[in-house]
């Protein structure tokens, strides 16, 4: 499946098979454009170059008997996964649902806040992608995440936030849908909500909101599924509530005393 048409206003990221991104443009218009396997990267994007200013108003089953009918978002109530790839989840099973919740585990470590530094970065994309797709993709997610672009969102040449803040960036699953399914290969989409900004008392770049479709491409490489390439849609987003923003200080306090989980379907 390819995300690469655009209707309904919405705007489609394109990336090659490989995965690699496109360096992230400075044009306020075109950044929403920028890279597409990085979950978050876009959200930051815009950030940086908003400025100071007020924070903005199952399926499961198998090759041999996959379950496509009833309702796509009810859990399945199978155990998650147990495996570790190293801090991510890994062992996934070679079904829908398997593909489905490395999908959702994946989106959430490329939206952590591990993928504004270096090293960190390199781990999560060598534990998720294809290792066909992995170095090109290193390379060229370091050229992404220049000093330049650190410092426009607020952080060091390390991707460390100022003293006194707590930088947040963080992708929640609302829900998955499987796309393709082959047995080696699959195409699932993750529907998510995220965090990006920074927390804390005097923040002129406080945390906000976005919502986003990512869509994967996976293939079941030795024992386990594994990114090949990716695509990022803007929303479905749903209407603002009426909750009012919590202070600074409450949304630091919240990032990191309240910790995320592993998905499954």
């Amino acid at each position: 499946m390819s995300l690469g048409d655009e209707h309904d206003g919405q705007t489609r990221t394109h990336l090659p098979e490989t995965g690699a991104p496109r360096p992230p443009a400075r044009s306020s218009r075109s950044l929403v454009a920028v890279v597409g396997v990085v979950v978050l990267l876009i959200a930051a994007i815009a950030l940086a170059n908003r400025g100071d200013g007020d924070p903005a108003d199952t399926k499961s089953g198998s090759p041999e008997a996959p379950a496509r009918s009833g309702a796509p978002t009810a859990a399945t109530g199978v155990r998650p996964v147990t495996g570790r790839n190293g801090d991510i989840p890994g062992g996934f099973a070679r079904d829908e649902q398997g593909a489905q919740s490395a999908a959702a585990n994946y989106a959430v470590a490329l939206g952590s806040v591990d993928m504004f530094q270096r090293g960190p970065r390199e781990s999560i994309v060598r534990a998720t992608h294809d290792p066909a797709v992995a170095d090109a993709l290193v390379r060229d997610l370091d050229t992404s995440y220049s000093t330049a672009f650190l410092a426009e969102i607020g952080l060091d040449a390390n991707g460390s936030a100022p003293s006194g803040l707590t930088f947040v960036s963080r992708t929640i699953p609302v829900g998955t849908k499987v796309k393709d399914f082959t047995g080696d290969t699959a195409t699932v989409e993750v529907w998510s909500t995220g965090l990006v900004g920074l927390a804390g008392e005097g923040s002129t770049k406080p945390v906000t909101s976005t919502w986003f479709t990512l869509t994967e491409k996976l293939r079941w490489v030795g024992d386990d599924w594994k990114i090949t390439g990716s695509e990022q849609a803007e929303g479905p987003t749903p209407v603002n509530g009426d909750n009012r923003a919590s202070l600074a200080d409450d949304i630091a306090k919240a990032v990191e005393g309240y910790g995320g989980f592993t998905y499954a379907r």
